[in-house]
């Protein structure tokens, strides 16, 4: 946890009120504060430097306003953490906010226990943004053309049975949970084989229907079926001379499969509708995440095709079963997502590094890819911090505010006191309102802030409904 006595705050707002009730809350909990009471002023003030650990800037203020004044900021200092203020929670307020690198936007009036929390999120990013500042990268991508980052042992298998396999072309069969990188697999068997400035084709035999897949492979003539109005060539015939890679074969009909057997036997195909028969000189690679010998014992896989399919296997291993590869993956996303200028994240803290050597990535290479390029989008400096992550995996869901994670029982009940106090002397000095309502006000924001804002409990401590509660707060 980030030291909050040595931690900096700037306010920037045209509303002395506004600065005076933050700058109490925020001392009070050991934060340093400082003032800007303009847009212009409060950018001069970063820029002279030193910058703070955060800044709450208002958005709507006469001149420079909140928007304009957090592109100043930012591009002066990029890694700068700015929450902005605003009395209007509209949706294009959100969105400009997130757009231009806020860290996150707070609504007036404020609850003084979401303005620490809030405080308290921000500089813990601040810290750990500092802590991330010497993490080197792991790899240089241009060692991982293939695509495929690992060096553990069993990687290491992978790699030399793929070697192996490119001086012939024998037919290969890929095996792995998905997200495993199975498509990669057959990519690099291309790439490095005889056929390398012949046709690559993919096919994923589970996205096409029953229906469409022969025609799709083999091609059709004219008037062979509804809609088939002109003759068509398929993926084999296209493929002449290169590698066609059959993703998820298990998925195949068996109508197909027999199809299959016979361009792998003889190297002829032919087109639906058609009689002629065309020779075909294609490699073939295919790849399964279901259990074929299961598959062929129940005879919903033809048991010849399985054996001509599988003269070679590589089986990919699940991300689970080698995780010191994480750090390595992790760097190769990262440098190829700032090489196509997507994000302007090149690091990850070592606490983000740590949940990911413990997950157990069911989606594999597939999901932690997901993962960190949704994390690098969310990142407001350039590095990856567990405040970033999906909340599957620990990280804050954007917007949300926990409970105030210092001193959370005595202290927020102090502050509330102190705060239903500053509200009553305000109400009552002006000496036309009810006295009762603004006792009952000043009594509801001392017992909601006292629990961190529940609401539920706050209303049963009470004795109100929750509607009565938020109409009593106004």
């Amino acid at each position: 946890m980030a030291d909050t006595k040595s931690s900096s705050i700037l306010l920037i707002d045209d509303d002395a009120e506004v600065r005076y009730s933050l700058a109490r809350v925020l001392t009070t909990q050991g934060y340093t504060v400082s003032e800007a009471g303009s847009g212009e002023a409060g950018v001069a003030a970063v820029k002279k430097g030193p910058a703070p650990d955060l800044i709450f800037l208002d958005i709507r203020m006469g001149g420079m306003g909140g928007i304009e004044a957090l592109q100043h900021i930012r591009s002066s200092n990029p890694k700068q953490l700015v929450i902005l203020m605003t009395a209007f929670g509209t949706a294009q307020t959100a969105i400009e906010a997130m757009k231009y690198g806020a860290f996150d936007y707070i609504m007036k009036p404020f609850d003084p226990a979401k303005v620490l929390a809030l405080a308290a999120r921000g500089i813990q990013a601040h810290a750990d943004m500092r802590a991330v500042g010497d993490y080197q990268p792991t790899v240089n991508p241009d060692d991982y053309r293939e695509g495929i980052v690992g060096s553990a042992p069993v990687m290491q298998d992978v790699f030399k049975i793929i070697g192996q396999v490119t001086a012939s072309d024998v037919t290969v069969m890929i095996t792995g949970e998905s997200g495993t990188g199975k498509e990669l697999v057959a990519r690099s068997i291309w790439k490095h084989s005889h056929r390398a400035n012949k046709p690559f084709i993919a096919v994923n035999c589970a996205a096409i229907p029953d229906n469409l897949i022969e025609s799709e492979l083999f091609g059709h003539e004219k008037g062979s079926f509804t809609g088939a109005t002109v003759q068509r060539s398929g993926k084999f015939e296209l493929c002449d001379g290169g590698t066609i890679f059959l993703d998820e074969i298990g998925d195949m009909a068996l109508a197909t499969q027999t199809k299959i057997l016979r361009v792998l036997q003889q190297g002829e195909i032919q087109r639906v509708g058609g009689t002629g028969i065309l020779k075909v000189d294609v490699r073939i690679l295919a790849a399964t995440n279901k259990d074929l010998e299961a598959m062929v014992k129940a005879k919903t896989f033809r048991e010849d095709l399985y054996y001509r399919l599988n003269v070679v296997r590589i089986k990919m291993p699940p991300l689970r079963d080698r995780p010191t590869d994480i750090p390595q993956i992790v760097d190769f996303c990262l440098q190829n997502l700032a090489k196509d200028k997507k994000t302007r994240v090149t690091k990850v803290s070592p606490e983000v590094l740590g949940i990911f050597a413990k997950h157990n990535w069911p989606g594999n290479v597939r999901e932690l890819e997901n993962v960190i390029y949704r994390s690098a989008v969310i990142a407001q400096g350039d590095a990856i911090l567990v405040k970033d992550l999906p909340a599957e995996l620990g990280g804050t869901i954007l917007g949300a505010t926990p409970p105030i994670p210092v001193n959370s029982g005595v202290m927020s009940t102090a502050l509330t006191v102190e705060t239903a106090l500053d509200y009553l002397q305000r109400e009552l000095s002006a000496g036309d309102k009810p006295i009762l309502p603004i006792i009952q006000k000043g009594l509801a924001i001392r017992t909601l802030a006292a629990l961190d804002g529940n609401e539920a409990a706050a209303a049963k401590q009470l004795g109100l409904t929750k509607s009565a509660l938020k109409k009593l707060l106004g």
